[in-house]
């Protein structure tokens, strides 16, 4: 070891003065383009490039149909897609960042067509192969082909029933990280780590957004493809990640603590508001349900879940993102947690090579363990029905969203009972699955929830155990599933704001009629091509967009309806406008008694669909953060909260789509709040 780092490894604070991204980018009215334009690239190159894209696009549609018949193949045409997807949006959207581009286009579209032609005869070599490997997936979300980055190790051997730890690794940021780039730089690189007998998951992530929102999908969805196709010991699943990276391990961190054995964030940030202070040096002035919505990222909220995950933070010495770890480490120290907090000496914004040795003997360590799936104690904290579990404790309902909810829970196999003690949480579920619960079957167990004392189910033969509770009046009741309550109430993945239609499938329904003002329509036309080009430009994926008069039942079933338009101009949402909290005519917008100009104000709102209640109608909004949002990650928060009304006199900007005259969040049970 270093003899320098052996101080450093609890941390130390220092002062920086550095600054981000310069005072440019904190000017809302002169915001540059990301990702940037392109560079300019010859004809006969444009053309020659174009020609092959459009056909292995020939040779991919004819390849689906010759493959219907063998669905095991058919399902790994993303494999070979994710080429075309590289080079042919690289065309399109000028996404040519750097001349040797061009060489790399070509490339790629040789290897699409050598995985097209291994598809059609029946064969996959790349699924036996070891080292660098990028593979594709289809999401749910837009159903948009997205890549991934694998490091097999060597290990490895198609069939075996040996089961491998598997490392995420996150990407920092990189505004011209294009697919091209990305899939390019997976070919060449095995990363900052690859430990021996260990996959290593390079997630896309939708881009450049640190694994929130979509790119949090991403995460999840490129994992399930990995786990289907490759044996990984769910029990040594790691998260690391730098810079842009260490966000996106800070933030998989603390919110889905249960689900990892070890966490190595390195640099990043951590929340917003003291990171754009200290990094970008910016006056931040957010509104009242701004500063709530903060509470969804901000893991300083979130510390005490790192109580159930091994954590082991890095940060240079001199880097001025060591404020990430450092403002992580007084959120745990007043939870009682001391982080471990390597700092590489003297070192900027990278990893310290004496460091890196120190942070892969713990992690080492740690996942040779593997991740306690039943802990004795559990310590969890929530602010929102989106992240409500924690191990074997489920939160299904809150007294009320964005104040902060804890739980406690304490399994004692001794006594056979369960103690759990509970802030702003209304309903909860106690899960094992089969094999897992450590009390006596053949006794009734005791719970105690806030000092009451109550019965419950007993364990079941598989050793399994689920209860449901309830607080009723006040006081705490053996409940039914809440899965199968009709109750309208925010649920988990139902529980707003308007950016988390966005994480699931959803349509773009867009507007046929006439609209009640044609100044109206003309800000919901301009809106709609927004949203559905910045969420190409930022998430990569193509929305799915319908007319509305086209919309199934199974559209219904399956996807979050983004209703664009007014009850004259959209079909669907003059079906369901009278079950809506809001009533809107052409003479007025109103939510309750606050009421507003027709004419010149438009609703945005997300809300259960009255015709499937189990998905989200959203009015008028795509997700919510806009393009001086993009200049630095740590804006790219929800800027509005589950209901607002635009004032429409007021030109659209980088920041806003017009004044917001009023904005708010439903009740527990999707009501409007009291005024």
């Amino acid at each position: 070891m270093h003899p320098r780092l052996l101080p450093f490894l609890l941390g130390v604070v220092i002062s920086i003065s550095a600054f981000a991204d310069g005072p440019a980018d904190n000017q809302a009215d002169k915001v540059r383009r990301v990702p940037p334009p392109g560079v300019i690239i010859a004809a006969t190159d444009r053309a020659e490039l174009k020609e092959g894209a459009d056909q292995l696009a020939k040779d991919l549609d004819a390849l689906r149909n010759e493959l219907k018949s063998k669905p095991t193949f058919l399902e790994l045409l993303p494999d070979a897609q994710i080429y075309h997807k590289a080079v042919s949006w690289a065309l399109d959207y000028d996404e040519f960042f750097k001349s040797n581009e061009v060489q790399i286009a070509r490339t790629l579209l040789k290897q699409g067509r050598e995985r097209v032609q291994s598809l059609r005869e029946g064969q996959a070599p790349w699924l036996a192969a070891t080292g660098l490997v990028v593979r594709g997936y289809v999401s749910r979300i837009d159903g948009s082909v997205q890549p991934y980055g694998l490091v097999v190790p060597t290990s490895y051997r198609a069939g075996s029933a040996h089961r491998h730890r598997l490392d995420f690794w996150f990407h920092g940021r990189g505004e011209t990280l294009s697919e091209l780039d990305f899939i390019n730089g997976r070919q060449k690189s095995v990363g900052e780590f690859a430990p021996a007998d260990t996959f290593v998951l390079h997630p896309y992530g939708r881009y450049c957004n640190g694994n929130k929102f979509a790119g949090e999908t991403d995460a999840f969805e490129a994992l399930a493809h990995v786990r289907k196709f490759y044996p990984i010991d769910d029990q040594r699943v790691l998260v690391r990640g730098f810079s842009l990276g260490g966000a996106a391990c800070w933030h998989l961190a603390v919110h889905h603590a249960d689900r990892w054995a070890v966490a190595a964030p390195g640099a990043g940030f951590s929340e917003t508001p003291d990171f754009l202070k200290v990094f970008q040096n910016e006056k931040v002035q957010p509104t009242w349900y701004e500063k709530k919505l903060w509470h969804l990222y901000d893991c300083t909220d979130w510390a005490v879940n790192l109580a159930q995950l091994p954590t082991v933070a890095y940060s240079g010495e001199i880097d001025k993102q060591k404020q990430a770890a450092d403002i992580m480490a007084a959120a745990l120290k007043e939870e009682g947690l001391d982080l471990v907090h390597i700092i590489g000496p003297q070192t900027a914004h990278s990893y310290h090579p004496e460091a890196k040795r120190e942070i892969n003997r713990r992690i080492d360590a740690i996942a040779s363990r593997g991740r306690t799936s039943v802990p004795e104690k559990i310590r969890f904290t929530t602010w929102t029905l989106k992240y409500n579990r924690m191990n074997w404790v489920t939160v299904d309902e809150l007294e009320q969203h964005w104040e902060r909810a804890r739980v406690e829970a304490d399994l004692d196999d001794h006594a056979n009972s369960i103690r759990v003690t509970t802030t702003n949480v209304a309903a909860l579920t106690l899960t094992f699955d089969p094999g897992a619960c450590p009390l006596d079957p053949t006794r009734p167990p005791k719970f105690t929830i806030d000092g009451r004392e109550l019965a419950g189910p007993r364990v079941a033969s598989d050793r399994s155990l689920t209860a449901h509770f309830r607080k009723t009046s006040g006081q705490w009741m053996l409940a039914s599933n809440p899965d199968t309550e009709p109750t309208l109430r925010k649920r988990h993945d139902l529980q707003g704001p308007i950016d988390d239609a966005f994480m699931d499938s959803f349509l773009m329904v867009r507007p046929t009629g006439q609209p009640l003002h044609e100044r109206t329509g003309a800000w919901v036309a301009a809106e709609l091509a927004h949203a559905t080009n910045q969420w190409r430009q930022h998430f990569h994926g193509d929305a799915r967009v319908k007319d509305d008069t086209a919309v199934t039942t199974n559209d219904l079933a399956m996807h979050h309806l983004i209703l664009w338009g007014d009850p004259s101009s959209n079909e669907v949402l003059k079906q369901i406008a009278g079950r809506l909290p809001l009533q809107w005519t052409a003479q007025q917008v109103a939510f309750g008694k606050q009421t507003y100009p027709g004419a010149t104000h438009v609703p945005i709102l997300i809300y259960p669909n009255p015709l499937n209640p189990k998905k989200y109608i959203v009015l008028n909004s795509g997700f919510t953060f806009r393009e001086y949002d993009y200049l630095n990650n740590a804006r790219q928060v929800p800027k509005l909260p589950d209901f607002a009304v635009v004032d429409i006199t007021t030109p659209v900007t980088a920041r806003a789509p017009g004044v917001i005259a009023t904005a708010g969040f439903f009740g527990e049970h999707w009501e409007l709040p009291k005024r």
